[in-house]
């Protein structure tokens, strides 16, 4: 699986392991930046990750900031990007059962290497349940999007 990867500053040291672990399980990336500790703006790398996987060069994306908001907000902005921010294992894991998410955001703040690691192991192993009610809600989720991105 190809799995865009972006963060602010804020997230540097995270996303760092992030990419560490998601090439220990064999997933192939694209660092979309930032690369320094410089102080910089999250909507300019989000932004690119989102854009990466809504096109379909890559499957599912990871972004981390401080606190994983304002990335989240950012790449629910891109058409066909069902972003999630989590903290927790159940929420990774049913973000995908029930809602589709093709990203998942969390803050180096909230999320140390050991959760990051279980949060992307579930994130990445755990498919869309399907299924009618889950299927309708996600298809209206996606007629929202449409109205709205006129």
């Amino acid at each position: 699986m190809k799995i865009a990867v972006a963060c602010d500053h804020g997230g540097l040291k995270l996303k760092n392991a992030v990419i560490a672990y998601v090439k220990k399980l064999g997933h192939e990336y694209v660092d979309f930046g930032t690369y320094t500790a410089d102080s910089c703006d999250y909507p300019d790398f989000a932004v690119q990750a989102a854009e990466a996987v809504a096109n379909g060069s890559c499957e599912r994306g990871i972004l981390v900031c401080s606190s994983g908001i304002g990335v989240s907000i950012v790449a629910n902005k891109v058409p066909g990007v069902r972003c999630a921010h989590c903290h927790d294992t159940y929420c990774a894991k049913f973000t995908r059962l029930h809602n589709d998410a093709n990203m998942i955001a969390f803050g180096e703040k909230v999320v140390g290497e050991g959760l990051m690691e279980e949060l992307v192991s579930i994130f990445l192993t755990t498919e869309f349940e399907g299924g009618e009610r889950h299927e309708r809600r996600v298809a209206k989720i996606k007629a929202i999007e449409e109205k709205y991105s006129k």
